[in-house]
């Protein structure tokens, strides 16, 4: 099975689902579920869950670290932005009294 690219950068969280088959003989009927990657995300204050092949998961874990990581940059602009302008208004107001 030829697995699809993974975008650069993905915002979730990966997971594991565990579940029953369901069939008679299956070992997950004695108590050991199934395990399953997944990337479980929100949209529209909804949460979706995409289950994942394994080996997609080290792809799929460095895009959601690409993702916080430039989070994380853009906050640190946004409040050096905003001390910017404060400082700004400051001097603006002392000189225009």
């Amino acid at each position: 099975m030829k697995l699809p690219p993974v975008p650069s950068v993905l915002r979730g969280s990966l997971i594991c689902l565990r579940r029953k088959c369901g069939k008679p003989n299956c070992r997950c009927l004695e108590g050991k579920a199934h395990a399953s990657p997944a990337l479980s995300y929100s949209q529209r204050g909804q949460t979706k869950i995409l289950t994942l092949p394994r080996a997609l998961v080290p792809q799929v874990r460095a895009a959601i670290r690409r993702y916080l990581q430039s989070q994380k940059r853009l906050e640190r602009q946004a409040n050096a932005g905003l001390r910017q302008l404060a400082s700004q208004l400051r001097q603006t107001r002392r000189s225009n009294p």
